[in-house]
């Protein structure tokens, strides 16, 4: 069919059906409306395609509007096609600027970028998972502090997420992140120990946790985390050098700490490092770190001749880091 589907060429054979009378002419009729109908949808979503096509082309560009403009064609003649509102929603997202947040364009525009990330999450599938929690995760960064700051909207979104794909850490730590900006600190613990225990094999829930045990200045907590990252990666050299830069930032900065308390904090922290750079004996980081502890230590060490060793060492240590990233630096 290559004429247009518009009301007139409806009314045409309709008018033809109501000047039949019989059955036979009617169920004929009826068949061949049900094709010209037909004909109409291939034709919407043959120009829908094209639209969304060319939209693409747009969005490839970074041509934001235009790209912008051929989706909300193509979501006019295909209103059930998730894709399209999706993107659609990012272009809009894409043009918003958070500097010139509450200037009535800027703001529409991240106005309807939520409605149609919305839109594209309703048009899902549950069989489109993943397709799903990606429209639903921009919704709730569109929910963000850059954005429109309202995290109150975004809870029941990542709520939303967590029911979708429950074994998902991520989206447990967003919602408990969520909570942690809100201060509700037990809804945040509870929250962000759910998304370790969604998936306890994986040794990076266990450094989320960590990180948020360490905001809250949880410290045994924190080490907890980290051993029990360490647990399940021991030929990791990076696990064993990120317990030993958190006991040197406690050693070194906590002056609550007595100097027994400091000492053991150092001894710990070496025990780590010098396990990192048994892994890994060009690690310049883990090296650096061996020198600061080296030093922290003397600062708490009460023979005179000790202190001063530990300080030499922990020169010479970091001397050798800064010649070895010369050294890369110039490779």
């Amino acid at each position: 069919m290559d004429r247009e589907c518009g009301p007139d060429h409806l009314s045409f054979v309709g008018g033809i059906l109501m000047r039949k009378r019989s059955s036979a002419a009617c169920l004929a009729l009826v068949m061949g409306l049900s094709v010209a109908l037909a004909g109409c949808d291939y034709i919407g979503q043959v120009r829908a395609m094209k639209a969304f096509k060319d939209g693409n082309k747009a969005y490839g560009a970074s041509d934001w509007r235009a790209a912008a403009e051929k989706y909300e064609e193509a979501a006019r003649l295909d209103p059930n096609n998730a894709a399209i509102f999706f993107y659609l929603a990012n272009s809009y997202d894409n043009m918003y600027r958070p500097a010139r947040k509450g200037e009535p364009a800027n703001d529409e525009l991240m106005a309807k970028a939520v409605e149609n990330y919305k839109l594209a999450s309703e048009k899902l599938t549950e069989e489109t998972v993943p397709k799903r929690s990606l429209a639903l995760e921009f919704l709730v960064a569109a929910y963000g502090p850059d954005k429109l700051a309202d995290p109150t909207q975004a809870e029941p979104v990542v709520k939303r997420m967590i029911e979708l794909a429950p074994n998902e850490p991520t989206n447990y730590f967003q919602l408990a992140k969520i909570y942690e900006d809100s201060g509700e600190y037990q809804l945040a613990e509870e929250t962000y120990l759910k998304g370790r225990d969604a998936k306890p094999t994986d040794p990076t829930v266990y450094l989320t946790v960590a990180g948020y045990y360490n905001r809250q200045g949880d410290f045994p907590k924190l080490v907890e985390n980290l051993r029990k990252r360490i647990e399940l990666e021991p030929t990791n050299p990076e696990a064993y050098y990120t317990l030993a830069t958190y006991h040197w930032d406690k050693a070194s900065r906590d002056f609550r700490l007595a100097d027994k308390e400091k000492m053991q904090l150092v001894l710990d922290g070496l025990e780590a490092v010098n396990k990192a750079i048994e892994i890994k004996p060009d690690y310049v980081e883990a090296i650096t770190y061996k020198g600061l502890l080296l030093r922290t230590q003397a600062l708490v060490e009460k023979d005179p001749k000790k202190q001063q060793q530990l300080i030499r060492e922990g020169t010479e240590l970091g001397d050798k880091a800064n010649a070895m990233r010369k050294a890369k630096a110039s490779s």
